[in-house]
């Protein structure tokens, strides 16, 4: 009996990828070759790498034939595969939002600290931050809003797969229209300026939501307004910032009369959240 035909082996499969994906300037060509190749096979990324010489049956080299042309206009991978990973929880993603970054579960870190009883998340986008508080905190009650229904689509779909949806409470604004008291506040908003837009990877300026990601020309123009429309309603905020706005957002938190400002680095180093809280 004839084998199963195949599209060439493992090896060849994701040695082809990597170095497309390499002449086009892909940062990480070897792990998204492999993440792919996981995808369209259905095996785990250990078997690839203990399997060199397995054949790659035929369905699922054109599948990942398709999905490498894809990753090769710089679509991000999150995208490609429609999902990514969070903490604790895999959150569904497509361009209506923001791929969830490592720096962001910061803002989780920092309530799992606090512990607060009611949280509210502005600038949802896909319920990263929101989905993660709940799911790590049982008992605090979650309001995570966005101006973009697309954005609320998604988070809607992802606290209903991760069973959260009766914990996390969705609001189509920039803040609940009762205002509300909560004890915390946090936010990722948008925060790039005009100038750094060009310099941003393809994966950003050609698939991730702009609305989600400039905001002026010194990308302060949201926060501007979203920190002095927050003070009442929470005794700390705390804000995802890009490099080297700390200071300036740390000013526009004491001229909301907040009492103390303080700030927590990435793993680059890099001021990447500041939050401040009164008395």
């Amino acid at each position: 009996m004839a084998g199963a035909a195949t599209a060439g082996s493992v090896r060849e499969a994701l040695g082809s990828a990597v170095d497309a994906l390499t002449a086009v300037g892909v940062e990480t060509p070897r792990l998204d070759a492999e993440l792919l190749l996981a995808e369209a096979t259905g095996w785990e990324r250990a078997r690839l790498v203990a399997e060199p010489e397995a054949g790659v049956p035929a369905a699922a080299g054109r599948v990942y034939g398709e999905m490498v042309r894809r990753r090769l206009r710089r679509e991000p991978v999150a995208y490609i595969l429609g999902r990514r990973g969070f903490r604790r929880i895999e959150l569904a993603v497509d361009p209506r939002v923001l791929v969830p970054r490592p720096e962001t579960e910061l803002l989780v870190e920092l309530a799992l600290e606090l512990d607060p009883r009611r949280v509210l998340d502005i600038g949802t986008g896909s319920g990263a931050v929101a989905l993660a508080i709940a799911d790590e905190l049982p008992e605090c009650e979650v309001t995570a809003t966005d101006t973009s229904a697309g954005a609320l689509a998604v988070t809607r779909a992802n606290a209903e797969r991760l069973g959260l949806a009766d914990r996390v409470e969705l609001v189509g604004a920039m803040l609940p229209p009762d205002g509300g008291e909560f004890d915390l506040v946090v936010a990722n908003l948008p925060y790039v300026g005009e100038a750094e837009w060009g310099g941003l990877e393809p994966e950003v300026t050609r698939w991730e939501p702009r609305e989600a990601l400039l905001a002026g020309p010194d990308g302060l123009d949201v926060l501007r307004v979203a920190i002095p429309a927050a003070a009442g309603i929470a005794p700390v905020l705390a804000l995802e910032v890009g490099e080297g706005q700390a200071p300036a957002v740390g000013e526009l938190l004491l001229e909301a009369r907040f009492d103390a400002v303080e700030t927590r680095p990435d793993l680059a180093g890099i001021p990447r959240v500041v939050w401040a809280h009164r008395r």
